[in-house]
């Protein structure tokens, strides 16, 4: 509910401060005086786009504070909880707008972005005039204020659900179709290369011990010859050989030497060993460098095998059989992709029937609340002298979606045997004040966390039927605060509230002022609205007897 609002230099107001209160407030006043004026600021500090020039000439800025009440069900509270606002039982709203145009707003005291604000503010307020084109007037919204008449909050889960349950359905299915039709364009290249690399069956580490084995082959050719001349020349053809002629020689004249070469017999038996070790470590080298010619030919095949399928694939040698393996999965994927195809249209058919049951639930329902609606239309019409018009709710086959495959249209005929139609294309002015204010009446489920404002809807009519105006909307701030801005004397008598918007001029600037009026002066105001610039004592007491019923 909104419970003040504050005014600075906005306009041609100077500094005003409002209190509304709970039910019917209405704001009376000459044309001109700057009814529309206060809807401006309600709107700037609501952060809905209006006029680009509001600051008051000879302000550096203009300022609106808003305060409202909100109780702890209100949803605009989940919405300060999301945008990291503050969340109090008194919401309060200020935005400022600088000379240079620039526009700040704060919520609670904290910096808030126009389209949070607008969020907001979707929840606080709701606008009705004769050009309502942005709620009752708007087909695409008919569905949604059937659905709120006909309270099936649990039908339209279901069906919500449902139409999840089926959109995933469908986007898994039409993934899987993407993915095995992209593997089955790939599908002989596929089988190719699984043929090649399960021939090859290359192994992780497999290239660099082939290219060091390559290399030691290559290289043993080069060596073996030195190796083998080493072989002879250090074998008993060589140097063993001298070695033992001279120690059978030495052996032979040292029983003459007396022990003068017992030394070097000692040191030449030191060298045969160490010779003899020497020989062997050779003749291993050289049976180690002894390598079949075909040997390195199979080595060098398989090693070139090996990094030609891997410069083929983009890939690392030794990635070589990881690679391998996703294309057998790949291939595995494609042969039981049918299957899986098939398990997924199983699925969505599923998904499908029951979007299905779920749709047809929530039509069937909201043919009968449209039923309804017709009827409380019919009934609400009546009193405000709309006896002969006719409203009614179609409901047509529409694309189906999360609420279902129904299109709702409302539409009217303003007398019988006339054509039907949308409502702001067959209403007049005035009688499409009265069907939207019939319409809000109806539809007034859920209104109390709404503060509606209703601007001059009740232009155009008068007498009984501006009384029956005055008294649905009264009935409908039973529930729910409302603000009406009214030419109608039999509106303003409604009012539990009543203001009166006058404008003044002094030293040439003009200014309007906001006034709550008491009972005694209320009197005199709708008396005004009755008889016009001179209020007669009949006038007044016309005022009185409005006042009164």
């Amino acid at each position: 509910m909104l419970r003040s609002l504050d005014i600075h230099n906005i306009l041609i107001i100077d500094r005003l401060e409002l209190s509304f209160g709970a039910g019917l407030n209405v704001l009376t006043g000459e044309t001109g005086a700057g009814k529309s004026i206060l809807l401006d600021c309600l709107g700037f500090v609501l952060g809905w786009r209006g006029r680009a020039e509001l600051v008051r000439q000879g302000a550096d800025q203009g300022e609106v504070t808003a305060v409202f009440e909100v109780p702890p069900s209100h949803p605009v509270r989940a919405i300060l909880t999301e945008a990291g606002l503050p969340c109090e039982d008194e919401l309060i709203l200020r935005r400022v707008n600088a000379r240079d145009g620039r526009k700040t707003a704060w919520v609670n005291d904290r910096r808030a972005s126009g389209d949070v604000l607008r969020q907001i503010s979707a929840s606080l307020v709701e606008l009705h005039g004769q050009q309502d084109d942005g709620g009752l007037l708007n087909e695409r919204g008919h569905r949604a204020l059937l659905d709120l008449f006909a309270d099936h909050p649990k039908r339209l889960a279901a069906t919500r659900e449902a139409w999840k349950a089926r959109s995933s359905a469908q986007r898994k299915l039409d993934a899987a179709r993407a993915d095995l039709e992209a593997v089955r364009l790939e599908e002989d290249f596929l089988r190719h290369a699984v043929k090649e690399l399960d021939a090859l069956d290359p192994q992780p580490g497999e290239e660099g011990a082939l290219d060091t084995q390559r290399r030691l082959m290559q290289g043993a050719a080069k060596i073996r010859e030195d190796v083998s001349k080493a072989a002879q020349a250090l074998g008993p053809e060589g140097a063993e050989g001298a070695m033992r002629d001279a120690d059978r020689w030495l052996q032979g004249a040292a029983a003459r030497a007396e022990g003068r070469l017992d030394g070097p017999l000692e040191t030449l038996e030191r060298a045969l060993l160490e010779l003899g070790d020497a020989l062997q470590g050779v003749e291993g080298a050289l049976d180690a460098l002894d390598f079949d010619p075909r040997a390195l030919e199979a080595c060098e095949e398989r090693l070139f095998e090996i990094r030609a399928q891997a410069r083929k694939h983009g890939v690392l040698a030794d990635d070589l059989g990881e690679f391998a393996s996703g294309l057998r999965d790949k291939l595995a994927a494609l042969d039981a992709g049918a299957e899986g195809i098939e398990d997924l249209e199983v699925e969505l058919a599923r998904a499908g029937a029951e979007f299905e049951r779920a749709s047809s639930e929530l039509s069937k329902a909201r043919v009968a609340a449209a039923t309804r609606l017709d009827a409380a239309m019919a009934g609400e019409l009546a009193p405000l002298k709309m006896e002969r018009a006719v409203f009614e709710t179609h409901i047509t086959p529409g694309d189906p979606g999360p609420d279902g495959r129904d299109w709702v249209a409302f539409t009217v005929a303003t007398n019988p045997g006339a054509p039907a139609g949308p409502l702001n294309k067959i209403a007049s002015g005035g009688e499409l004040s009265r069907f939207l204010l019939a319409l809000k009446v109806v539809l007034s489920r859920g209104a109390d966390a709404l503060t509606l404002i209703f601007d001059e809807i009740d232009r155009g009519v008068g007498g009984a039927t501006a009384d029956a105006v005055g008294r649905r909307l009264a009935k409908l701030a039973e529930g729910a605060q409302v603000l009406v801005v009214t030419h109608s004397p039999q509106v303003a008598a409604r009012g539990a509230t009543h203001f009166r918007v006058a404008k003044s001029v002094s030293d040439g600037m003009t200014t309007s002022q906001v006034l709550a009026l008491p009972e005694s002066e209320r009197i005199d105001e709708i008396a005004r609205m009755i008889a016009g610039a001179e209020v007669t004592d009949a006038a007044r007491e016309a005022a009185k007897s409005l006042l009164a019923g």
